[in-house]
C-alpha cells in the first residue's frame, strides 16, 4: 500500500541518511557499555578536473548523503571546520555498449565541493613528486640509460626504406 508508515514514523521504505538502525552489544550487568559510532557512507577526497579556490576541497558522496550529512560527517569525527557545502548530481552517459550489443550506462555519483572555514586552505597532496634527472658518472642509473639510448638506437629504421618495416623484404 502506499503511504503506508512504519512505528518509526517514516515511510517504510525510506531511509534517513545519518540515523538509520544501529543494533548495539546487550547490556550485562557490571559491563561498561561500549558504543562506536560507525558511519554509514564513505567519502573519497577527488582532485578537481578545473582549478578550485585554496579553500574548497572536492568529494565523492553517495547518493543519499545530503548537505547537513556532510558538514556532520567533516565536522565531527574529522574535526574539520566547514563554512558552507555545495552538492551536484553527475548524470553518466548511457552510450557505450557490451559485446552483446546492449547498452552499458555507468552509476551516477554525487559530488560535495566543501568550503572550509575562514583561514583554512587545502592544498592536494603530490603524491608522486618528479625526480632530478641528474645523474652521477659511473652510477648504475647512467650505465642504464646509456645502455638504453645505444638500443633506441639500434631500433631506429633505416631512413633508406622510406618508411617501410623491417620484416617487409625489399
Amino acid at each position: 500500500a502506499r503511504g503506508a508508515v512504519g512505528a518509526d514514523g517514516r515511510g517504510r521504505g525510506g531511509c534517513d541518511a545519518m540515523a538509520r538502525r544501529v543494533i548495539y552489544p546487550l547490556y550485562q550487568y557490571g559491563n561498561p557499555q561500549l558504543r562506536i559510532f560507525r558511519t554509514n557512507f564513505f567519502m573519497t577526497l577527488v582532485r578537481p578536473g578545473t582549478e578550485q579556490p585554496e579553500d574548497t576541497v572536492q568529494f565523492r558522496i553517495p547518493m543519499e548523503m545530503t548537505k547537513p550529512d556532510v558538514k556532520n560527517y567533516l565536522q565531527d569525527i574529522y574535526s574539520v571546520p566547514v563554512a558552507a557545502v555545495r552538492t551536484r548530481i553527475q548524470y553518466c552517459t548511457n552510450k557505450k555498449r557490451n559485446h552483446k550489443n546492449q547498452k552499458v550506462k555507468r552509476p551516477d555519483y554525487k559530488v560535495a565541493y566543501v568550503q572550509l572555514a575562514e583561514g583554512q586552505t587545502f592544498k592536494f597532496p603530490n603524491i608522486f613528486p618528479e625526480k632530478d634527472q641528474t645523474t652521477e658518472s659511473g652510477s648504475l642509473e647512467e650505465i642504464q640509460n646509456k645502455f638504453l639510448e645505444e638500443d633506441k638506437q639500434k631500433q631506429k629504421a633505416d631512413p633508406r626504406r622510406g618508411g617501410v618495416t623491417e620484416w617487409f623484404g625489399l
